[in-house]
């Protein structure tokens, strides 16, 4: 049987959760596609850290090791940070190989000139793990969406702010005691300065931006304020009057101006996202035709973000299936 051989950049919360999703679903793989999925490698920082990974898969500090694997055909990259992924990244498509990846702070950077390379190489870059964890936005806007006109996009975008105020509201708590219990439920990462300040929520409103308008406002100009000024009185007062506190990114064009903001509002009970709660995702468009829909789903966790990688992985291979890139590679003399 035909193997598409994949190789894992990173082995944290996500990279661990693709591993686990392509081991325990391998025989739904193998139905979907006609072919067996092989984690051929696994790029690692720490070489000393214990990690439960097969004897026989390759694990190295060295992305040199991962690009000289014969037949590779696909990088599934969950690294923090904008380098070394970015970096990576290019030299993968450069190499004429698919990559798959989850990291917003850098695909919000320079994902446009990621899919600008990937079309002129060949190769497909998929990024529906970067924004709202297990909610297929990007694939609705992209295949659901042709002919709708997005004039609006509300959405809670962080997993960890919401489930914070959640906490808060429902539980009595403390923003600290709420943060702490969400780093104890493995929520809130060690650093959850992103999270709570609301950069992670912009990183991945902007490539929405890039999605549905092909430009981004210009990032000094959006305003950006996180959840750490609200109180436990604040939650309280709100409570008492029927309302609640959620943590919204919002775009919207006017004309020729993208109008950007990541910031608390305080929602009525009719609101679309009102009901959105622990560590849950939405997103509610608005579009010139099928007017106002919300997608909702788990935006924190390894599986969920896993899950949408693995949804990437299979759309890319199913539309261009293996045989037809060996015969590309031959053809190419790769």
């Amino acid at each position: 049987m035909t193997v598409i051989k994949a190789a894992l950049l990173g082995f944290g919360t996500v990279g661990e959760g693709v591993y686990t999703a392509i081991q325990t679903h391998q025989t739904h793989l193998r139905c979907i596609l006609g072919a067996e999925v092989e984690i051929a490698a696994i790029l690692i920082r720490d070489s000393e850290k214990e990690r439960k990974i097969d004897a026989d898969i390759l694990v190295t500090t060295n992305f040199e090791d991962i690009l000289n694997i014969p037949d590779l055909h696909v990088i599934f990259e969950a690294i923090v940070g904008e380098e070394p992924g970015y970096t990576y990244l290019q030299q993968a498509i450069d190499r004429g190989l698919h990559v798959i990846t989850a990291n917003k702070v850098m695909f919000a950077k320079y994902g446009e000139y990621l899919i600008h390379r990937s079309r002129q190489k060949g190769v497909k870059i998929g990024f529906e793990a970067t924004t709202a964890g297990g909610v297929p936005i990007i694939r609705t806007i992209q295949q659901l969406l042709q002919v709708n006109q997005i004039t609006k996009i509300q959405g809670i975008l962080n997993g960890t702010s919401n489930f914070i105020l959640t906490e808060m509201r429902k539980r009595k708590l403390s923003f600290d005691e709420a943060l702490e219990l969400a780093q104890q439920k493995g929520y809130a990462e060690a650093d959850p300065t992103n999270d709570i300040n609301g950069k992670d929520a912009f990183c991945k409103l902007m490539i929405l931006s890039q999605l549905i308008f092909g430009e981004q406002p210009n990032w000094s100009e959006v305003g950006i304020d996180g959840i750490t000024s609200i109180t436990q009185e604040q939650i309280e007062h709100t409570e008492s009057l029927g309302q609640r506190y959620k943590h919204i990114a919002q775009i919207s064009k006017i004309g020729n101006s993208i109008h950007a903001t990541v910031k608390p509002i305080v929602v009525n009970s009719d609101h679309s996202l009102y009901s959105i709660e622990g560590v849950e995702n939405a997103i509610s468009i608005e579009a010139s035709l099928v007017g106002k829909i919300t997608l909702q789903g788990p935006g924190a966790g390894k599986l969920p973000t896993a899950s949408a990688m693995i949804e990437d992985f299979v759309d890319i291979f199913q539309k261009e299936p293996i045989h037809e890139r060996k015969l590309e590679y031959q053809v190419q003399g790769l």
